[in-house]
């Protein structure tokens, strides 16, 4: 049962929906990190482990490793935006999905390394990073929303 509450699209609690979203929205940014950490561990000739994706030691700015990290994480945001921008597709929803991820990504840290992370970098990197996916997820879900809607130009049949 959907019903209209005043704006242009019918809405519906749907937990199936959210929770597709969700686990589709955190595959497709471990892959993409995943990806682009191998892609620049090979263009600098080094090996990269799951310890790059969730070791919070790893991420510093004091080695070229751990820049290549930086990087790949601030490039993820984006590629994450763009996939807000398709699976979510609704601007109120992008601070949701994009504070999910990455909470989810805290909680994979904790376990992973067996302590909450408490350096400076780490955090500073995952909000900056936060606030990259939201921001640019709403400027691209915020232009699909206010396209103009084509109208038809043609002769009218229904008179």
């Amino acid at each position: 049962m959907k019903k209209l509450t005043g704006s242009f699209r019918y809405t519906q609690w749907d937990p199936w929906l959210i929770i597709s979203q969700i686990i589709s929205i955190q595959c497709i940014l471990y892959l993409s990190l995943g990806i682009l950490l191998v892609i620049f561990g090979a263009l600098i000739g080094d090996t990269r482990t799951l310890d790059h994706i969730f070791e919070y030691h790893e991420i510093q700015v004091r080695d070229v490793g751990g820049r290549i990290v930086i990087i790949a994480f601030v490039i993820n945001s984006l590629i994450g935006s763009l996939a807000l921008r398709y699976i979510v597709e609704r601007t109120k929803q992008c601070m949701d999905f994009s504070c999910t991820w990455h909470i989810i990504h805290l909680v994979i840290c904790w376990f992973y390394n067996g302590s909450f992370p408490t350096t400076f970098s780490w955090w500073t990197l995952n909000v900056a990073c936060a606030t990259i996916m939201c921001v640019c997820a709403e400027f691209l879900c915020l232009r699909t929303e206010l396209a103009a809607i084509p109208l038809s130009l043609g002769p009218k049949t229904d008179l």
